[in-house]
């Protein structure tokens, strides 16, 4: 059992009035001491006022400055379970989710409230307004005012380490029946400790991270170890690469989380017209490798600070690590290693099966399986899909992969039907099914290319019903209204023919053949 106020007291009386947590565009401060007070009001009031019990489920559709304060130091504080959405999906699929999970409330933004409100209260849901609007929507509660009636004392609530699930989060597409991964508090405790035990230390008393990524994803994974070690946690909820410069340069930003297609861009700006980075010590990036041709580009816009951690939504916390020292590209020899995923981190279990689940001779390639205490126990409520990829607590990741020599992982093919395209895991059948509802689309395949900006992008091919015309911009504007634009082919192909099975089925891997058949590697 577990008493996480009680945790967070006691990190008060070491840190109380060093700052925790700062939102930089609603410009919000607060310290340990501060958060601490404001978090139990929050939980207090999630339990006491809207009544959420063990069971119960809420669903969060907020930015990262308004996420950050209904993140895991208030979640871990109640008996109710929190479920994570990516804030810039349109409706349909929040409403998707909404109808798999069953919430009893949703916490969205005040810029949202006035289409979501009618949309869940439909559905018997309560939709808690988090932000300052004129005109409340009828029967929405808002959350500044019932925060300001409740208590701060400490909640008092044991949560058990293993059986509870404070923490519900979808890893990808709701195609079919959701994979919705669930968290005890021991899979979010190994996140922290996964982090902690890496080559290079990030996280002490001093790390002010600078949260650019959405906290719903991968950057949430930097939050803890940072709030752990006394750190600040700094927020941005505007994608945008100069306001991430900007708030470097004002707060004094030690660290980050960020995709490689963003440093490109944000190295082209240093180039241009440099800022004053020189706070930075450690720049983390995952979702794709970083590009030798461009490292010796980055190192010289930011220093010698860029480290890859591996993770993924089943498996949290840092499965690999590449450190520091290996992001080098002088040699043919360092160019390898920069491909790599990196070295497994101390307490993770990795094997490299063949299709009848034996390991394989070292070298060789096979399905990466992972095992160690942030995986997860399986996908709620799809026992299917939970006993296709979990077993005796191993993840079968579904990636095809091999160690070297040197003890280094290296993401060799996929083979599941999924995307990773700028941090984000996208289904391929999801996209598909987006495209063929355009009335002239008979059948498409939609797969990953290699992308120098994206790791891998969205590619779409299309054969149309006979005598149809249709463009390009128009079918993606079609897809990105079904599905919102991370989800939209960058680009789209008209051609006559999909190869197919002797059943008629689209290949999708010999589609995606003609793409990758230049590298050893088929994961951007």
């Amino acid at each position: 059992m577990v008493d996480f106020a009680r945790v967070f007291r006691r990190l008060v009386e070491q840190h109380g009035a060093r700052p925790a947590l700062i939102n930089t565009e609603r410009d919000r401060r607060y310290t340990f001491r501060e958060l601490h007070a404001l978090t139990n009001r929050i939980a207090n009031m999630l339990r006491l006022d809207l009544g959420l019990s063990a069971g119960d489920r809420y669903l969060l559709i907020l930015e990262n400055d308004n996420l950050a304060l209904m993140h895991l130091w208030t979640i871990l504080k109640g008996p109710a379970s929190a479920v994570f959405t990516n804030f810039r999906d349109p409706l349909d699929e929040h409403l998707r989710i909404a109808a798999f999970v069953r919430p009893t409330c949703v916490f969205v933004e005040a810029a949202l409230a006035a289409a979501y409100a009618p949309a869940f209260q439909a559905k018997g849901i309560k939709v808690v307004v988090v932000g300052a609007m004129e005109g409340l929507p009828p029967g929405c509660v808002n959350f500044w005012d019932r925060v300001a009636e409740a208590s701060d004392a400490d909640p008092g609530v044991d949560l058990d380490r293993h059986a509870h699930t404070p923490l519900y989060r979808f890893t990808g597409g709701t195609t079919g029946t959701p994979k919705c991964a669930g968290y005890s508090y021991d899979n979010l405790d190994f996140i922290t400790d996964s982090f902690n035990a890496i080559e290079d230390k990030v996280f002490s008393a001093e790390t002010r991270i600078l949260h650019f990524a959405p906290l719903s994803h991968g950057s949430f994974l930097m939050l803890p170890p940072t709030f752990f070690a006394g750190g600040c946690n700094l927020t941005q909820n505007n994608p945008d690469v100069e306001l991430w410069r900007a708030n470097v340069e004002r707060h004094r930003v030690t660290a980050s989380f960020l995709v490689p297609t963003l440093l490109y861009r944000l190295a082209a700006l240093q180039q241009q017209s440099p800022r004053d980075l020189t706070s930075l010590n450690a720049v983390l990036y995952g979702a794709a490798p970083m590009s030798p041709d461009k490292i010796v580009e980055l190192k010289a816009a930011f220093g010698d600070i860029f480290l890859q951690a591996y993770a993924s939504t089943e498996a949290g916390g840092a499965v690999c690590a590449l450190p520091r020292r290996l992001h080098r590209s002088e040699t043919e020899a360092d160019r390898r290693r920069l491909t790599a995923a990196g070295l497994p981190t101390p307490g993770v279990e990795l094997k490299i099966v063949d299709n009848d689940g034996a390991e394989v001779a070292a070298g060789e390639p096979g399905e990466i399986w992972i095992r160690h205490r942030g995986v997860i126990a399986g996908y709620w409520a799809n026992p299917e899909q939970t006993a296709k990829e979990f077993t005796d607590g191993w993840w079968i990741s579904g990636d095809i992969g091999r160690i070297d020599a040197e003890g280094l992982l290296h993401l060799v093919d996929r083979k599941k039907d999924m995307i990773i395209s700028g941090g984000f895991n996208i289904y391929a059948s999801e996209v598909e099914a987006a495209i063929n509802s355009y009335p002239a689309v008979m059948m498409s395949a939609v797969v990953g290319v290699p992308s120098p900006e994206w790791g891998e992008a969205v590619h779409a091919e299309v054969v149309l019903r006979p005598g149809a015309k249709l463009d390009e911009a128009s079918l993606i504007a079609h897809v990105r209204a079904a599905i919102g634009p991370i989800k939209t082919p960058k680009t789209i192909l008209f051609v006559e023919a999909l190869p197919l099975s002797a059943v008629g089925k689209v290949l999708r891997r010999a589609v995606q053949d003609k793409y990758w058949k230049d590298g050893a590697r088929r994961i951007g």
